[in-house]
């Protein structure tokens, strides 16, 4: 389960009736786990279902937090952990704007969801995301095009723990079957690219809270 604002946990999700689809997801687990990149599967809030153990090392170095692990939810994780940028490279521009980007568009469609209400919540309680999502997002959406929020194609940075890939790229794919679809979950697996020397040093880490304000937003707006 997902944790929720205020360290509480969300209602559990739904599970799946069906002896066919619990058994689907059991299948689906054990192919999950021999993808060689981390690859996750989504739900509609973004909480977790499944992941497998590339992208569970991927995040290892993450510290706790009481509402955003990756592996509970990950635009939570995005958003909110003060680890993102360690291992999200471009955190604002290639992670968090269109993340944010894609949970307006969800919250025009599902406003009623309590998970999504909840997310909102939290966005509201925090000036910089607040302040990105009422002012920066527009802006940089008539900036890069509907096409920069795109998941699936979209090639974002990466710092990766395992000094074998350090400072990296990732192709986000979005791969999700049809009977994972039928079920209301994404899969997006990160293809890792080595297009950088493997001993590429890892950036500093640099939690994003140093900042007053993430760079869309104006200053004065902020």
């Amino acid at each position: 389960m997902a944790y929720q604002a205020g360290g509480q946990r969300s209602v559990p999700r739904p599970v799946p009736e069906s002896p066919e689809a619990q058994a689907y997801l059991q299948d689906y687990t054990t192919y999950l786990e021999a993808v060689p990149f981390p690859s996750v599967v989504l739900d509609h809030r973004w909480d977790v279902v499944l992941s497998n153990a590339a992208f569970a090392s991927l995040f290892r170095d993450v510290g706790p937090h009481p509402t955003a692990l990756p592996g509970d939810n990950f635009l939570r994780f995005v958003l909110f952990h003060p680890d993102a940028p360690s291992v999200l490279g471009d955190h604002e521009a290639g992670w968090c704007l269109p993340m944010l980007a894609c949970f307006a568009a969800a919250m025009e469609r599902q406003g009623h969801d309590h998970g999504l209400q909840s997310i909102r919540r939290d966005i509201a309680q925090d000036p910089i995301m607040e302040a990105a999502y009422r002012q920066g997002l527009p802006h940089w959406i008539r900036a890069v095009g509907p096409d920069a929020l795109e998941h699936d194609g979209a090639v974002r940075p990466l710092l990766h723990p395992d000094p074998r890939w350090g400072a990296t790229e990732c192709r986000i794919v979005g791969d999700t079957p049809r009977t994972l679809q039928d079920m209301g979950y994404t899969r997006l697996t990160m293809v890792l690219r080595a297009t950088r020397p493997a001993a590429a040093p890892r950036r500093t880490r640099a939690p994003r809270r140093t900042a007053g304000h993430l760079s869309v937003v104006r200053t004065s707006e902020s």
